[in-house]
């Protein structure tokens, strides 16, 4: 993970298979005159955990998914280029939902503000009950089969798994298979007890395209981008 941020290099600057490169005019011509759709597959545990260091012990705010998803939007348009317009027509949140037995009102909160932003962010909640003694179980191969689906069935051009989990590996693969290009949107950090966020290198390897989001902050043409991922009032304000 972030060999972008240790490289100095751009956090997107990577060199990947393009399954458009050898496409017939005249499919580039209908591509001119299409919208790039993208589908946006996220791993809830692997985001939150993200969300909650920079709302808690970075104090930067709470991570919205609007303004990620029109982030996402205007990196594609620079990846993948002909496309009349660029728009995340699929998004799904994939997660292990515990009861409330022994959840905190914190926890509540916490919950309740995701759940009205998922819905204003137009983000499909799909989660899985799970056991408060095996934990969190069964949630990638619920996300691998979402994004099978919607991949196989022709409704995106792009993939984008908001993880670090090399087990999609073969995920990656066969979306590649069906022309479906994935993008890898991680946050490398750690935190002060010594915790790392990061990305399965194998992971990193097979996808398309990868951003490090956490990189942007030290980007000085992305600083605002950057900034404006985050509100700082954790309750959900819309109406």
């Amino acid at each position: 993970m972030g060999a972008a941020l240790r490289r100095r290099k751009p956090p997107w600057g990577r060199k990947t298979l393009d399954a458009g490169r050898s496409t017939p005019i005249a499919k580039e011509t209908r591509r001119a005159n299409a919208i790039c759709r993208i589908g946006v597959f996220y791993d809830g545990s692997f985001f939150a955990y993200a969300r909650r260091y920079y709302y808690q012990e970075r104090d930067l705010g709470w991570l919205r998914y609007l303004p990620l998803h029109a982030f996402i939007e205007a990196f594609i348009a620079q990846k993948e280029q002909g496309y009349a317009s660029y728009r995340v027509v699929y998004a799904a949140w994939h997660q292990g939902l515990f009861t409330s037995k022994n959840a905190t009102p914190e926890q509540l909160r916490f919950d309740r503000n995701q759940h009205h932003d998922l819905m204003h962010a137009g983000v499909e909640p799909r989660y899985l009950p799970m056991s408060q003694t095996q934990g969190e179980k069964g949630i990638d191969v619920a996300l691998a089969v979402d994004a099978l689906q919607v991949g196989l069935d022709g409704k995106i051009d792009i993939a984008v798994l908001v993880t670090g989990d090399g087990d999609f590996v073969p995920l990656v693969r066969a979306l590649n298979k069906q022309g479906v290009r994935v993008l890898g949107v991680y946050f490398e950090f750690q935190t002060k007890d010594g915790k790392k966020s990061f990305i399965n290198e194998r992971l990193l390897s097979v996808v398309n395209y990868a951003v490090d989001i956490n990189a942007l902050e030290n980007d000085k043409e992305y600083k605002q981008v950057f900034k404006s991922l985050f509100r700082k009032n954790l309750d959900f304000e819309g109406s």
